[in-house]
């Protein structure tokens, strides 16, 4: 799914990302030398990149969060690895700036409990990267991954009650192979438009919880870009696994020019 935190569609957070762990790195090697050849510049060196670690990770970080809270599908997979890969990251910046109570602010001299937070934290944010490079290749956040005339990426807010039937607006202007994110309070739906006239549907895959609308629309047939579950849009049904359990469909009714979908009965 598109970043929303990005310059010119290129995703900010994957960036800023190479400054945190590059400084990180950098002052657990500083230390262990500073220590071991009792060099004073090389110790004010690891000091320095260890407070850049942890401002930079910071920074980082905020792209990041926006695309964690609006862009990562929520009740899926790939939300429990970015909550994971959050918190490790965090834990890790924490161990390096905990070791700052252990080092000596006059000659930037860490002691070993200093070295061993900063390894530690290492080991952390390695893991944390493992983490957010499968969110990437795996679960394509981040990644603008359009098919041919499938159009831009469309968000679309929908205000109305429970079971009431609710204007989509521009919806006639989408082609056939399209499909329309639509939020409505706490559920995602999703609005195609086949060869034979539109449909609506949940946006999660009932496998790992992918985003439908994220997927790939072929004929009257959706397809989870995570597994390539597919999942047919006109009653819900499975078509290709691993998916086992089918998707719920919602009625659309496309008349005097408008096309409107029934919203759910329940959030």
């Amino acid at each position: 799914m598109k970043s929303r935190a990005h310059f010119k569609s290129h995703p900010i957070h994957p960036i800023l990302i190479v400054f945190p762990i590059a400084f990180l790195y950098g002052c657990v090697l500083a230390d262990v030398l500073g220590r071991m050849l009792d060099g004073s510049s090389v110790l004010a060196a690891g000091g320095y990149m260890s407070v850049a670690a942890v401002i930079t990770g910071l920074i980082a970080g905020v792209p990041g969060f926006i695309d964690y809270l609006y862009v990562v599908p929520p009740n899926s997979s790939a939300k429990k690895r970015a909550t994971q890969h959050m918190l490790v990251n965090l834990v890790a910046l924490a161990m390096v700036a905990i070791g700052w109570a252990f080092r000596d602010w006059d000659t930037f001299t860490p002691s070993w409990i200093t070295v061993a937070l900063e390894v530690a934290g290492v080991g952390l944010v390695t893991w944390g990267g493992w983490m957010g490079g499968t969110l990437v290749h795996r679960n394509q956040i981040g990644v603008d991954h359009r098919y041919a005339h499938a159009g831009k990426w469309r968000e679309q807010t929908l205000e109305g009650a429970a079971g009431e039937s609710v204007a989509v607006e521009g919806a006639n202007d989408m082609k056939p192979g399209q499909m329309r994110l639509l939020k409505w309070k706490e559920r995602r739906l999703v609005l195609a438009r086949t060869d034979d006239g539109f449909a609506a549907f949940d946006d999660r895959c009932t496998h790992k919880g992918g985003s439908l609308a994220d997927g790939a629309l072929m004929c009257n047939a959706v397809q989870c870009p995570w597994h390539g579950s597919q999942f047919d849009v006109t009653d819900g049904h499975v078509k290709a696994g691993p998916a086992e359990q089918p998707i719920i469909t919602y009625r659309v009714e496309d008349r005097d020019g408008q096309v409107r979908v029934t919203l759910p009965l329940a959030q």
